[in-house]
């Protein structure tokens, strides 16, 4: 394998579990990324397809969103979303691993799934998800309303997408606005309410906090901020000092993503590139053990300089 280190076991066979691995597979045939949507809307824009070339890029509709809208609300809950997505990543990507970039609540099933399945999760991206229950005022107040009032709320937003641009600090671009009446159209009433309860229940609960610290032993995790929306994200010191990589986005607010589609892409793939980049570094001190042997390799890959990072968690300003 050219410009790549391959770790053997005792047996003379490749340890494919080790990050080196992955890290060296990402260089030749770069592993898949999974775009889970938030609360509302999708992540299904070509424009971060084409940015994220030549990685294949899979980004399904929830329980209960676009083909799947039709979805019974009772049986919607975070868990069962990280089942559903690991159903998929199965079926489309046989056993793994993915990047996984979780949107908002999207994160929180991104950490469901990393947490329950880690061999399917290379890394995992966070883009200002949640991780207690400051960062659900918005789903907490949808989860108390009535299905009546949720429905109400639901088409006043219908009918004014700029208004619900513009209270998340999106300029009403006809582009943006298109793209708004879309994503707004894409769940019932009765799916947000189902998703705000389980949020509610899921990020309140003492384990959410446990689990969240042993996904970020066991998978790198990038934390992503929009520079508009960065202080009212809730994000744990130890979350911070633990990232892998923690990027704000300048000028953007929680919907960067719908902002700038090609640019949130390139962040994505830049994030990706060095993340691989620097697990395939440290996982060199595996080769120090007597069960490890290593097979040296032919050409040196060339190295990803990155601006603005620091050795533990970079706070990187993209444009």
């Amino acid at each position: 394998m050219r410009g790549s280190y391959v770790t053997r076991l005792s047996d003379g066979t490749v340890d494919t579990s080790c990050p080196r691995w992955q890290a060296s597979m990402d260089d030749l045939n770069p592993l898949p990324v999974v775009l889970l949507h938030g609360l509302i809307g999708s992540l299904d824009d070509p424009a971060i397809v084409a940015a994220l070339h030549p990685h294949s890029v899979f980004s399904p509709s929830l329980l209960g969103y676009g083909a799947n809208a039709d979805t019974d609300p009772a049986t919607i809950t975070l868990a069962k979303q990280a089942e559903y997505v690991a159903q998929l990543v199965r079926t489309k990507f046989g056993s793994g691993p993915v990047h996984v970039v979780g949107h908002s609540v999207g994160c929180v099933v991104a950490v469901l799934l990393a947490g329950k399945y880690p061999e399917l999760v290379a890394s995992l991206i966070s883009v200002e998800g949640n991780f207690t229950l400051k960062d659900a005022f918005w789903s907490a107040s949808v989860a108390r309303m009535n299905q009546a009032e949720a429905e109400a709320m639901l088409d006043m937003l219908r009918i004014d997408p700029e208004g619900w641009l513009a209270g998340s600090g999106v300029s009403p671009t006809e582009e943006c606005i298109g793209v708004a009446r879309r994503w707004l159209n894409l769940q019932p009433a009765s799916t947000l309410r189902a998703m705000g309860s389980s949020i509610v229940d899921t990020t309140g609960a003492p384990s959410y906090e446990a689990l969240l610290r042993s996904v970020f032993v066991r998978t790198p995790v990038h934390l992503i901020a929009g520079e508009r929306s960065r202080d009212g994200w809730d994000v744990p010191a130890w979350a911070e000092d633990q990232a892998a990589s923690f990027d704000v986005v300048q000028g953007a607010g929680h919907l960067m993503m719908l902002e700038d589609g090609d640019g949130f892409g390139r962040l994505l793939v830049r994030i990706i590139k060095t993340g691989m980049q620097k697990a395939s570094s440290v996982s060199k001190e595996m080769t120090r053990t007597p069960r490890l042997t290593v097979d040296a390799p032919t050409e040196s890959r060339a190295s990803i300089s990155v601006s603005n990072q620091s050795e533990n968690h970079p706070h990187t300003q993209a444009k």
